[in-house]
């Protein structure tokens, strides 16, 4: 099958790419996880749509499908980090951090605290990218997890900053920090997300009202 944009998109959405292959059986565990967050975010897609007519607008249509598709995003870069505990891709992009971040403590850090415990550290690492994932996909939290996701991308653009082998350009990671930071600016999750659906069906968040009213209404 020749390599281009559509061909790697079947590979990914049927399990058959390099990162899903290399997990075995476990890829079909995986690839129906990701089927079913889609699943999911199309029936709370419908449900908004049905429930508010405020959110049957192409804005709303507009950014539901760029969230959902940054969603995919997190998901096919949360691939190379299994098998856990540390997968040999993080193994390699963390010892890059080593050599190429833009600041000798972030150098410092990276080779006398995270290589040696990243045992540790790769499980939160996936964890984090599977939870940035769900989050767009479902649009869930939106404000609060971009706020963090802008974080840990900040922490890739600073760790592989300096020129090397492979060259990544830095203005990539600025681009989905400044994504991030959009996402969580407008709450896209109230664009045919779970937030929305929440935020109509929670009196609690509605009202801001209690401890969980206010910290639902700042999270949605």
């Amino acid at each position: 099958m020749p390599k281009n944009p559509l061909t790697d998109a079947w590979r990914f959405l049927t399990a058959a790419t390099d990162d899903y292959m290399a997990l075995g059986g476990w890829r079909f565990v995986i690839l129906a996880l990701f089927w079913a967050l889609l699943a999911a975010s199309v029936v709370i897609a419908v449900k908004n749509w049905n429930e508010d007519p405020e959110q049957r607008s192409g804005r709303h249509i507009g950014i539901w499908i760029v969230r959902v598709l940054i969603g995919c995003m997190w998901f096919e870069g949360m691939l190379w980090k299994l098998p856990l505990p540390a997968s040999s891709g993080l193994e390699y992009w963390t010892a890059q951090m080593g050599t190429r971040a833009a600041f000798e403590f972030h150098r410092n850090l990276v080779t006398g605290f995270l290589i040696p415990n990243l045992y540790l550290f790769g499980p939160l690492v996936f964890l984090a990218e599977l939870t940035f994932a769900t989050s767009m996909i479902l649009g869930l939290a939106v404000r609060v997890i971009g706020v963090l996701a802008i974080v840990f991308v900040l922490h890739l653009w600073l760790g592989i900053y300096l020129p090397g082998d492979p060259a990544e350009w830095p203005w990539s990671y600025i681009f989905l920090a400044m994504l991030m930071f959009l996402f969580s600016l407008h709450a896209a999750g109230r664009s045919l997300g779970l937030d929305a659906w929440l935020r109509r069906h929670g009196p609690d968040i509605r009202d801001g009202k209690g401890w969980l009213g206010k910290l639902l209404n700042v999270a949605t």
